[in-house]
């Protein structure tokens, strides 16, 4: 029992050292994209020998924490309910949900290898939900029939991407920013008032 005890406290520890690292790895990447390993140790609090046990390479790092944002992802469209309600709420929220991973998406798409992977080029469990969501948005008469999923999904990371910008380059508040995207993804995707 103490050895499954202390298995367990380990387990966590080590955990936490990971994820210290990866989000770590977040901010100094975000910060400059050429940012060594012993950056990232010195962001994480740990030592490069603890850093390199978890990650031997920078492509190791990499890899991971690309990994880690599509787990995020798909944490982020399940807290959304994308099922759940008119599709137009529906895509609000899971606009709201991704909003607030842009620190980690800004860093992703400023590291190309990040999303050069195979993991990145599959349809994920979060693209087949947002599928699902125009489908039913479609079927409801709620969002325009004349975008299909592709361009719905297109157009929701294009306005997110430009809200991120905008709170960076124009300081403007996340709270404006993200006011701005929800009001600019309404007007792009709600189907047309009928003839």
């Amino acid at each position: 029992m103490a050895d499954r005890v202390g298995a367990d406290v380990e387990s966590r520890a080590r955990a936490r050292t990971r994820r210290a690292i990866l989000d770590a790895a977040v901010t100094v990447l975000s910060q400059n994209p050429a940012a060594s390993l012993g950056d990232v140790a010195d962001a994480a609090g740990v030592g490069r020998t603890t850093l390199h046990r978890y990650f031997a390479e920078r492509a190791d790092l990499l890899t991971a924490l690309g990994e880690d944002v599509l787990a995020r992802i798909d944490a982020a469209t399940v807290r959304a309910r994308p099922d759940d309600g008119p599709a137009p709420d529906a895509l609000d929220r899971i606009c709201q949900e991704y909003f607030e991973l842009g620190d980690v998406l800004m860093c992703v798409f400023s590291q190309p290898e990040l999303v050069n992977t195979n993991a990145w080029e599959e349809c994920s469990e979060s693209d087949k939900a947002l599928f699902r969501l125009v489908e039913r948005g479609h079927a409801e008469g709620t969002l325009d029939p004349a975008l299909d999923q592709q361009w719905v999904l297109q157009a929701l990371w294009a306005l997110l991407y430009a809200a991120w910008q905008h709170t960076r380059e124009s300081g403007v508040s996340k709270h404006r920013a993200l006011d701005l995207c929800l009001r600019s993804l309404r007007k792009v995707v709600t189907a047309p008032p009928s003839a």
